[in-house]
């Protein structure tokens, strides 16, 4: 195929084509412990998180400073009214960022940049996106999928020298992967880069570009057909943006994160050396969820930040605001929502912390420990935003500004709600988080009994098969009957004037009754298992729940032994887990009751028809146009709206 014979339609995929695309990327092998992983597997790896990692001495004094610089600038340099106003962060404050070495934050001090942990870089973020979420967006786009983290990953030595040091103090990066019509389902991916001599050539449009319009590099997925001396398939690479050829033909505007550069980029015969080629022809898709893995934790720590304004909102206007002779805080119904924003905060902290140290130790394989961290805290953070806009009441409702114009203090709750919606959809939405990590969890399942549910496998490989099952299940499944979960001196050393080990035997007991239930699904449906998404997202729902136990546990215990508010975070602790244990008793009961058969048949009647009288009486106000916007491969026909911040 030669460079000017793009094709113009986008790939015919079959569903196992998909997942076959989506398997062949994940990485098939468990090289290092993961705690996450024995937990679904119904063994309770306490000694994988504790005692609690903690930073080296080095690192935290290093992060610790950056952050007091940060500080000083956010607080002194960033108006967050402005940025909302005017869906744009100023300039100068990208500059002061820059000048910072904000953006160089994960990057290594021989390549220029600051060489923060994980720990610390997360709670830079947190720091940034309390004064802005925008900033927030902004840095984390650059280095947690930027170009900084997979060249940090799979980059050569020359690509590190090339662009590392450009990305530390002068560049901004963005990573394209989805395009108009491809999210969560990377096998029709459409764009295009045809070998040509030393160089690639690169055609088709990228979506939700964050960063994308102001970026100067830019890290691009696009698909390499097979020919002579070439694997071909989906692959990544760094691109100029300033190259001929890329056009960004719309900024995006959202319902939140007004001021992220968020566009669309159309790419048209544009000339990428081999050199810029990131990893192998192929492993592009293997690159993007390596790269995700710790990218992800950058959310969590947003969420953090947002659940410590939530509840120092709570705090200060329940107690300043009365109703019926006494603040709102001492009224039950309000009392028990900053109950929960508390304890729930102090949970995502955990969950946060751990896993980043966890991911800075590199002692263990954290791709679950990180998917779970993300679902969770976006979850929760969207529940704790909503329900600091229920304590304010009508003022929650109203905008900062228009509460500034009338006298009050400008609360910008209600923007928190909308900044914070993303989060569900970011990098891999609930749902699709949901199926991820529940195809994480049963690999020791499928990895034995694959080819039995396997309607493509002979009878020899499902006798084979069947006897592999036969030994892991015949060594599993005693494991699952008992356990030191129920011996009441178990997990001793938490138990203080608050006790905490109550709550690690029920983690240890509920983790083995997880498994159980998933054995018993898998033995019910078989090969239908992967259809039963409502069943998996509770399962993995537990196991969210179970893991920020854990780590609430650990973590309170952590601080006690640093004499950190430890009381108090026993405390927190506590009530979050009890909290957490009654959502986890509903979970378990919607495993097996619940309304899954009843909707698909709704679903169908929809898809149908059937229903449809039932959305007459209204006008829709939605405007003309396609459902998805025409991506085929061409000239673009618009202006270039890309503005590098020099």
């Amino acid at each position: 195929m030669s460079a000017s014979t793009t094709p113009s339609s986008r790939p015919a995929v079959t569903e196992r084509e998909a997942r076959e695309v989506a398997e062949a990327a994940r990485e098939q092998h468990w090289r290092k412990p993961s705690f996450a992983k024995e937990l679904f597997l119904g063994r309770f790896r306490l000694d994988l998180i504790h005692p609690h990692p903690l930073p080296a001495d080095e690192a935290a004094q290093r992060g610790e400073e950056f952050l007091a610089k940060l500080r000083d600038f956010v607080e002194t340099k960033v108006d967050a009214a402005l940025i909302e106003r005017e869906a744009r962060i100023p300039d100068e404050v990208i500059d002061g960022l820059k000048e910072l070495g904000a953006f160089g934050m994960k990057i290594d001090t021989k390549y220029g940049g600051l060489g923060l942990t994980q720990v610390y870089y997360n709670k830079a973020l947190s720091l940034a996106g309390s004064a802005s979420p925008a900033i927030g967006v902004l840095l984390s786009a650059h280095q947690s999928i930027g170009v900084p983290q997979p060249l940090k990953l799979f980059g050569t030595q020359e690509q590190k020298e090339r662009f590392l040091p450009r990305c530390a103090r002068t560049d901004i990066s963005a990573f394209l992967l989805t395009e108009p019509d491809v999210g969560s389902d990377p096998a029709r991916l459409a764009a295009t880069a045809v070998p040509d001599g030393d160089d690639y050539v690169l055609d088709g449009v990228k979506l939700w570009t964050t960063n994308g319009v102001v970026a100067d590099l830019l890290v691009v997925m696009a698909r390499v057909p097979k020919s002579e001396g070439h694997k071909g398939g989906i692959t990544a690479f760094v691109v100029e943006t300033n190259s001929p050829g890329v056009t960004v033909e719309n900024r995006n505007a959202f319902m939140g994160l007004r001021g992220i550069e968020n566009g669309v980029t159309r790419f048209h015969q544009v000339r990428v050396p081999a050199a810029n080629r990131v990893g192998a022809e192929g492993q592009g898709l293997k690159i993007a969820l390596t790269t995700l893995n710790t990218g992800r934790l950058s959310l969590p720590a947003s969420c953090v930040a947002a659940g410590k304004w939530c509840l120092k909102i709570a705090r200060e206007w329940s107690a300043a605001r009365e109703q019926w002779g006494k603040p709102v805080a001492h009224h039950e119904a309000v009392g028990s929502k900053i109950s929960f924003i508390a304890a729930t905060t102090f949970a995502l902290e955990a969950v946060t912390d751990l896993a980043s140290q966890m991911a800075d130790e590199d002692r263990n394989d954290i791709r679950i420990e990180g998917a779970l961290a993300k679902l969770y805290a976006s979850e929760m953070a969207w529940l704790m935003a909503d329900e600091l806009v229920q304590i304010r009441g009508g003022r929650g409702f109203e905008t900062a500004e228009s509460l500034r114009a009338r006298g009050e203090r400008g609360v910008p709750a209600e923007q928190v709600l909308r900044d914070l919606r993303i989060n569900r959809i970011f990098e891999g939405s609930t749902e699709i988080m949901h199926l991820l990590i529940a195809r994480e969890a049963v690999d020791a399942h499928l990895s034995v009994a694959g080819d039995l549910i396997d309607p493509e496998k002979s009878l020899g490989d499902k006798a084979k098969a069947g006897a592999n099952a036969g030994v892991f299940y015949a060594k599993w499944l005693p494991k699952l009957v008992a356990g030191p979960g129920q011996v009441p001196t178990s997990y001793g050393e938490f138990k203080r004037e608050v006790d905490l080990s109550g709550h690690l035997r029920y983690v240890e007991r509920t983790a083995r009754k997880l498994a159980r239930s998933t054995f018993y699904a898998m033995s019910r449906w078989q090969g239908r298992m992967e259809s039963k998404q409502g069943f998996l997202g509770r399962i993995v729902d537990i196991g969210a729940e179970l893991f920020a136990m854990s780590a609430a546990c650990v973590r309170a215990e952590m601080l006690r032994g640093q004499g950190d508010h430890g009381r108090e975070a026993y405390q927190l602790a506590d009530v979050f887990c009890r909290q957490s244990r009654i959502r986890i008793e509903e979970l378990f009961n919607r495993l097996w009751t619940n309304t899954d058969d009843l909707d698909r048949k709704v679903v169908k009647g929809v898809l149908s028809g059937t229903y449809e009288w039932l959305e007459r009486g209204i006008v829709d106000p939605s405007g003309e146009g396609p459902w998805i916007a025409d991506a085929t491969p061409g000239p673009s026909r618009k202006e270039n709206v890309h503005r590098p911040i020099r």
